[in-house]
């Protein structure tokens, strides 16, 4: 029998492209835990006032953090997603709304606006949590 991972719309529930509402990771999966990323380089540095930029950036250091693991962005289940009350939420949401959208079964989501950010100039922070079946 092959394990799968579950990510469901139960019946009740709003049914949206853009994201599950539960997921269901079977015994013996490798579970991944990306913390908080933000729009900077690999020095730390912030790569761009613009919030649109940052969010693909923050996204793309969560996917590098993913690949070196052995995961990838299909395998998220989870994805968190603060942005900072000051930012266009159009081009922060924007942006990584695009980059998480995937075909079948979304992950599921959790944006919220906040007052600030652990890293000063940052307008977004993504942390995700990834499962992945090795056979």
């Amino acid at each position: 029998m092959r394990m799968e991972i579950s990510l469901t719309q139960p019946e009740g529930l709003v049914v949206s492209p853009a994201f599950s509402h539960v997921a269901v990771v079977p015994p013996g999966a490798t579970t991944v835990y990306v913390g908080g990323q933000n729009g900077v380089d690999a020095t730390g540095s912030i790569v761009s006032a613009d919030a649109g930029e940052q969010s693909l950036r923050a996204v793309e250091n969560a996917r590098i953090a993913l690949e070196s693991v052995g995961a990838g962005l299909d395998d998220v289940i989870s994805w968190t997603v603060l942005i900072h009350q000051d930012a266009d939420l159009r081009a922060a949401y924007g942006a990584v709304a695009s980059r998480l959208a995937r075909e079948g079964a979304p992950p599921l989501v959790t944006a919220a606006l906040v007052a600030g950010l652990g890293v000063p100039g940052a307008l977004i922070e993504v942390s995700a949590v990834a499962a992945v079946i090795r056979n």
